[in-house]
């Protein structure tokens, strides 16, 4: 499951809305809207997180908090350490390959230590802040 996935979810159960009105209301198939929550769908498109964001009548920081969500919820990551350091690539590879036997909290340590260095989210191609 995405970040994206699991708040859409969230506000979803949250109003007490079954997956097939949702996806009814949003012009979606209830199978891409299934899809979208349980990260088995590439990350959603602007104009659906916007509609998203309408459709449960979001403002401000819920609505920034959506949109940042979206922007983090690729299911498949690639890494691009070409040009890094040695070190960069065994972390890329050693976190490919262990992160589904992690546990939640070493998952939060590795995010803490990451949120530390406080920089602005990049793009997949690895340029500018989204």
């Amino acid at each position: 499951m995405t970040p994206f996935g699991e708040r859409v979810r969230a506000l979803r159960q949250a109003r007490d809305l079954t997956l097939s009105r949702m996806a009814a209301d949003l012009e979606l198939t209830p199978a891409y809207l299934s899809a979208l929550e349980h990260g088995h769908r590439s990350k959603p498109s602007w104009s659906l997180v916007q509609q998203i964001i309408d459709y449960f009548n979001l403002i401000w920081e819920d609505a920034d908090d959506l949109r940042d969500l979206a922007r983090v919820s690729h299911p498949r990551v690639v890494i691009d350490t070409s040009g890094l350091s040695v070190q960069a690539t065994l972390i890329a590879n050693r976190l490919a390959s262990e992160i589904a036997d992690m546990d939640e909290a070493s998952l939060d340590q590795i995010l803490a230590v990451l949120n530390a260095h406080n920089l602005p989210a990049r793009r997949p191609d690895g340029s500018g802040p989204d």
